[in-house]
């Protein structure tokens, strides 16, 4: 692995230290800082950065066989997780548990770790197919969870109450809900204007991209002030299965299909599969904080898994150099 991913993955856990030590000094008062920074993420910056991105995407110079190839095994270890998950019902953690875990066990860091690994290890060439990923992964991934956390709670909603709403009402809320959302709608949003052909005003894209820069240093300060209010007890077990399904299973099934199914080889393997395995991303825990669900799991996977990434990372470079 290179200097640059390490100088990286040290920038990262120092900011997390920085926010669990601010929090633990009281610097920012006794209330729930980690509520606030996550409501401020989720609803201001979050937006701001998914509707510029896909309202900038030039979908046209996509390519097709590098988004499947991904995608494909990816949703598939989403829905895995999500449906064992829904079957088992041993989970005391609410409705939302099933979605807050396969985000967990699916999204991966691939700005803050997967761009500086993909330019340092494959060149433009390679940073480019990667950004390609990069541009859709919160879009696709974070409106099908919604969709999922937003059907399962609507579904506790019923179970609650028989008398309330009947089942059209049910799914027209839960529809409002999926679409009415700060992350489904700026993507909605931006899709749009990107298919109106019109560049964005020069003053509205300078705003948006100040917003959007927010978003990582944010995310990381908020991992450590969550740290510091949850704690780790009790959440080390599943933060450990989920960070394996995110750095074993994950790549390992974009492996298997990438190659033996779509037929890549060389760099676009290289890169759907690095992609995969890259650790929990920060967008995790911003999901988990709206559903106000496994905040300390969610947490301890996201540090777990980007430590862990140390050891995993060269494992995987040494598999892709075997397999050619």
């Amino acid at each position: 692995m290179s200097a640059l991913v390490f100088v990286k993955l040290f920038a990262i856990f120092a900011v997390v230290a920085i926010g669990w030590g601010v929090a633990r000094s009281g610097r920012l008062g006794a209330g729930d800082a980690s509520r606030v920074l996550s409501g401020a993420a989720f609803y201001i910056f979050v937006p701001a950065l998914l509707f510029r991105t896909s309202a900038r995407t030039d979908f046209a110079r996509l390519d097709p066989r590098i988004v499947v190839a991904f995608f494909v095994p990816t949703i598939a270890v989403l829905l895995l997780v999500y449906v064992s998950l829904r079957l088992a019902r041993k989970s005391q953690a609410g409705a939302a548990a099933p979605s807050v875990r396969a985000i967990t066990a699916s999204f991966g860091n691939a700005v803050q770790i997967g761009i500086p690994l993909a330019a340092a290890l494959y060149g433009e060439g390679g940073l480019a197919l990667h950004v390609t990923l990069v541009s859709l992964h919160a879009l696709i991934l974070l409106t099908i969870l919604t969709a999922l956390v937003e059907l399962d709670l609507a579904r506790a909603r019923r179970l609650a109450d028989p008398g309330g709403a009947h089942l059209l009402g049910t799914l027209a809320t839960t529809a409002k809900n999926t679409v009415v959302h700060p992350v489904v709608l700026p993507v909605l949003a931006g899709l749009a204007w990107n298919a109106s052909g019109f560049a964005l005003p020069t003053f509205a894209d300078e705003i948006l991209a100040t917003l959007g820069q927010a978003v990582v240093p944010l995310c990381l300060v908020l991992i450590g002030v969550s740290l510091a209010h949850y704690g780790v007890r009790g959440a080390w077990r599943g933060a450990v299965v989920l960070s394996a399904v995110k750095l074993v299973v994950q790549p390992l099934a974009v492996l298997v299909f990438a190659r033996f199914v779509l037929g890549l080889g060389g760099v676009p393997l290289a890169i759907v599969v690095m992609m995969a395995a890259v650790p929990v991303g920060s967008n995790a825990l911003i999901f988990s904080q709206r559903y106000e669900t496994l905040q300390a799991e969610t947490s301890t996977a996201i540090v777990a898994s980007t430590l862990a990434f140390v050891v995993s990372a060269p494992l995987w470079l040494a598999v892709l150099h075997a397999v050619g």
